[in-house]
């Protein structure tokens, strides 16, 4: 990196649900850095997330859109499957599987930054892409994973992919990780589906076995999280691979960047109509749901949360796909997939809203009262950076854990009410559940004040009291500045370092002439 260029490199997976936090930190990262000189922020995606997001980026920015080739089709995926949204769920492996082809674009566009004088400060990858820390390891640039999940839940994942302890005991309903007792027992239920039918030779083992190894290589891990709930689950990564850990979160869109990052769209609701509804009614009385962007409910799951929400007697706002099995981006049946009649009994005390609503407004109105969540942590920490207690359904991935972090872990601020889209589920227990988190009941104001004292960790980690010294900078602030200054010192050092790795041969930096 030439004295007057500072470029940080950035690339998440192409799933919304990477995408999003990921440009949240690269525009914070902007903000942090905006005095260095020529600073340039490069977002590296497919050609489809790229085009999306060129049109709704703030007018001002340091960021710079690049496209990596990519043709799904040449993998087997329909045309427009640049991104997890517009994939049925079974497609996903395939393209984790797919996007290790861009390795080679991704090494060649480092290679052209090299040649050019233009040597990142560092690369954040996504952690899906561990293909990414091998190759600045080769070419000597200083690499980061960024995860979007929380530590705790994130380290379950990882040990169990890791270990797959649950194939050593076929039988058995708890089993323990051997290398992270303290998420342990984990229970059948809390296994992803993934995880529960990997033998260690179907799609996702195989990626997941080359994608985890390959962590070893990076430098280390920011999350997106706290260090005052989650530190039990950054202490796990510390002590398996070696690497440091920089828990900087939240890492979260600004309301302004949120409104121009969020395109148009002719289903949804706008954030004007969702307020001016939630202003009718009274303070910390109203129950938002939503599984987030790609998760649904089983067509009787979904019937038996309508019961339990119309009996329940509160007022709720739910953001509502078609169920499992169906086009999850179709319209919504409403008379096919909810209680007849259900909308027109729960008229002015409910609001039904299609596959999309701006949630982080939502869930900063003073009239929610609680959220009935999946547990993504993005939402998660949407919910507890404004004292919203939570109702768990965890569905996929980590979310089994983040439920358990959150509400046996340390942070006491949920109810998981549901696990997963088997198993039964009664309206009558759903309406327990969210009574007990809405009412006067003594769990009920317990969560609520967990739930207020989460919120006020994460405003003390987000304190930045410019000048008036460290202690004055609260816990994220400090982890992205050491994170950064890190970064800072790998580049200095290697400035006369090593040379560049370019297949079987080495060659000196100034003798490469790919360019970019």
């Amino acid at each position: 990196m030439e004295e007057d260029q500072t470029n940080i490199v950035v690339f998440p997976f192409m799933a919304q649900g990477h995408i999003i936090p990921f440009l949240a930190l690269a525009l914070h990262l902007e903000s942090k850095l905006r005095r260095l000189p020529n600073l340039t922020i490069t977002f590296l995606n497919t050609p489809l997330n790229i085009a999306k997001l060129r049109s709704s980026l703030p007018p001002s920015t340091a960021l710079r859109l690049v496209e990596l080739p990519f043709r799904p089709s040449d993998h087997g995926l329909p045309p427009d499957a640049d991104n997890t949204n517009a994939l049925p769920y079974p497609l996903v492996a395939r393209l984790l599987h797919a996007s290790t082809s861009l390795r080679g674009p991704f090494r060649d566009l480092l290679l052209g930054l090299v040649a050019g004088g233009r040597k990142p400060l560092c690369v954040i990858a996504d952690i899906f892409f561990g293909w990414t820390a091998t190759v600045c390891r080769e070419l000597g640039i200083f690499h980061a994973v960024f995860s979007g999940a929380s530590g705790f839940g994130l380290a379950c994942y990882y040990s169990l992919w890791v270990n797959l302890p649950h194939r050593k005991k076929p039988d058995a309903v708890e089993f323990s990780l051997p290398d992270f007792q303290e998420g342990s027992p984990v229970h059948v239920s809390q296994l992803p589906l993934t995880i529960l039918e990997a033998d260690g030779t179907d799609e996702w083992s195989v990626f997941q076995a080359s994608n985890l190894s390959a962590w070893a290589d990076s430098n280390g891990i920011l999350f997106n999280t706290v260090a005052e709930f989650d530190g039990v689950g950054l202490s796990y990564f510390r002590r398996k691979l070696g690497v440091e850990v920089w828990p900087v979160g939240p890492v979260l869109l600004s309301e302004k960047n949120r409104r121009s990052t969020t395109p148009s769209r002719p289903d949804g609701a706008s954030p004007e109509q969702c307020t001016a509804w939630l202003d009718t009614k009274p303070p910390k009385s109203v129950l938002y749901v939503s599984f987030g962007s790609m998760n649904t409910l089983t067509a009787p799951h979904m019937m038996e949360l309508a019961t339990a929400l119309e009996s329940s007697g509160r007022d709720f706002l739910w953001v509502v796909r078609p169920p499992v099995g169906h086009d999850i981006n179709a319209e919504f049946d409403a008379g096919a997939w909810l209680p007849e009649g259900f909308e027109r009994r729960t008229a002015g005390r409910g609001l039904l809203v299609e596959r999309w609503a701006p949630q982080a407004e939502i869930l900063a109105h003073g009239a929610v009262a609680a959220f009935l969540t999946h547990c993504g942590w993005n939402s998660v920490l949407e919910a507890l950076s404004n004292g919203v207690p939570l109702l768990g359904w965890p569905m996929a991935a980590e979310q089994f854990f983040n439920a358990s972090l959150l509400e046996g872990g340390g942070v006491g601020a949920c109810l998981e009410v549901a696990r997963g889209r088997s198993g039964e589920v009664r309206a009558e227990a759903l309406r327990e559940k969210i009574e007990t988190a809405m009412g006067e009941t003594e769990s009920g104001r317990e969560m609520r004040r967990r739930a207020r004292e989460a919120r006020d960790m994460i405003q003390s980690a987000l304190r930045d009291d410019a000048g008036a010294g460290a202690a004055a900078r609260g816990s994220s602030v400090r982890a992205l500045d050491e994170f950064i200054d890190t970064a800072m010192s790998a580049v200095a050092e290697s400035r006369n370092g090593p040379k560049i790795s370019n297949g079987d041969a080495s060659i000196p930096r100034e003798q490469i002439s790919t360019s970019v």
